[in-house]
């Protein structure tokens, strides 16, 4: 039987009437019909081609149409599409001994699940199974997933939705790490980072703490990068109360910050680490869930409570190897890290030439650009309660009139995330700062008066 042939906008009309669109109203929603991808770009039905400036969800970190991924996929569903997690596969094994390799030393043991969502699920379960405690302290500002206890664990407005069954018993809040808009109003490095030992307090004052979950360097949320001390304090903090440190590297992970994780660059070792997106380039959804050797003999006189039917699952194991082997290929991790000094330099010139950018700030090829109002009072053009209600948002104007050029950006409330694959050129990165140098004139034009 034949598969029904469609013309371009039967293919965004199906997709509109028949599928939810998500975080997002569904009225007027009329998605680009994208046909094609290689390399750094994408295509739409009409032929014209985009920079991805973000990696679609700061996800496809090798870029689109890597052959050696690609590879790995068709081969391994040839071989083995699928089997049950209870049994061993030899993309399994292969995987887990690379993990031990790459990953911060001591998390030897590991769940493999299809989303970060589900990594961050089974990393609360097993905090709670192992340590017999209940609560989870998370942080403003922050992302961990859709899922009831992730989402709950979310800072941001995609929680309200959910309340008050999105705030399951036992998920405290605590203060981001931001240095250009402290919510302590405080001002790094006077402030001691009282940030950080707020949640020390929090701890003391809180009974049954089970861990602490953060992302290393904050993703969607601004790309908020902590002080040079947090991370050793915040590792600290947790061992000498006997709560576990969860690091979310979801976003941050597999080279995005120069380092295989951010959390390398303080050389923190986090009791469970959890990560997904980058780790297959985003080709196949793959998550992982790992944990110290420490917390896995728990599990030898202890039920592991936890578990689902695509655990493990073969299919998406295999593309993992290849990307990681890509990576070391390519030297992408050093080239992140190279390039991102290139492009953070680019970034910060349109901060001295545009008045609306209230704020730069990255680390490797992961960096945010926060619009304002005005740059001394930091207003920001929109909040987050703008982003739930539906008013427009500016920075979704600059992203659309990119689009227009043929660039992507990612866009969130009041900041950009700019994410682009690994494999990106000083050219392409060139092109991508011109577009939203132009752009950003329709921010320029909104401005309130300086003070």
């Amino acid at each position: 039987m034949s598969t029904p042939t469609m013309t371009s906008e039967q293919v965004t009309d199906n997709t509109a009437k028949y599928t939810y669109g998500t975080w997002r109203f569904q009225k007027g929603w009329k998605p680009l019909h994208i046909v094609d991808a290689e390399g750094c770009y994408f295509t739409d039905a009409n032929g014209k081609r985009y920079l991805d400036f973000s990696s679609q969800l700061m996800c496809v970190t090798l870029g689109h149409k890597n052959q050696a991924v690609i590879k790995a996929i068709e081969e391994q569903a040839r071989k083995l599409p699928y089997i049950a997690p209870g049994y061993a596969t030899d993309v399994r094994a292969i995987l887990s001994k690379m993990l031990v390799e790459i990953l911060p030393k001591g998390l030897e043991k590991f769940f493999f699940a299809t989303s970060g969502t589900e990594a961050n699920e089974a990393a609360f379960k097993i905090a709670r199974m192992v340590t017999g405690k209940t609560k989870i302290i998370a942080r403003y500002r922050s992302y961990h997933g859709s899922t009831m206890g992730s989402i709950a664990a979310t800072g941001d407005p995609r929680r309200w939705a959910m309340e008050p069954a999105g705030k399951i018993p036992g998920v405290i809040f605590a203060p981001e790490v931001n240095c250009y808009d402290c919510p302590l109003n405080h001002h790094y490095p006077e402030c001691e980072i009282a940030c950080v030992e707020y949640i020390e307090h929090m701890i003391e004052n809180e009974s049954d703490v089970a861990a602490v979950i953060v992302e290393p360097v904050v993703g969607t949320n601004g790309v908020l990068v902590p002080p040079k001390e947090y991370m050793p304090r915040l590792r600290e903090i947790c061992t000498n109360n006997n709560v576990l440190f969860i690091a979310d590297e979801v976003m941050s992970g597999w080279g995005r910050t120069g380092k295989w994780f951010a959390i390398d660059h303080w050389g923190v070792k986090p009791d469970i680490l959890t990560t997904a997106k980058g780790i297959t380039t985003a080709y196949v959804p793959l998550g992982v869930c790992a944990t110290t050797s420490k917390i896995a003999q728990f599990f030898d006189d202890h039920y592991f409570s936890h578990g689902h039917t695509y655990e493990a699952h073969p299919l998406t194991i295999a593309p993992a190897i290849a990307a990681i082997n890509e990576l070391k290929r390519m030297n992408l991790i050093e080239r992140s890290l190279e390039l991102g000094e290139y492009m953070g330099t680019k970034l910060n010139l349109l901060k001295a030439k545009h008045p609306s950018i209230g704020d730069v700030r990255g680390i490797g090829l992961f960096w945010g650009v926060e619009l304002v109002k005005n740059q001394k009072t930091k207003e920001p053009f929109n909040t987050m309660a703008d982003k739930v209600s539906g008013k427009p948002l500016l920075v979704d104007k600059v992203a659309a009139e990119m689009m227009k050029n043929g660039v992507f950006l990612q866009a969130w409330v009041s900041h950009f995330v700019i994410a682009p694959p690994l494999i990106i050129t000083k050219e392409e990165i060139d092109l991508a700062v011109k577009s939203f140098d132009e752009a950003l004139s329709i921010a320029d034009a909104e401005l309130k008066p300086q003070s």
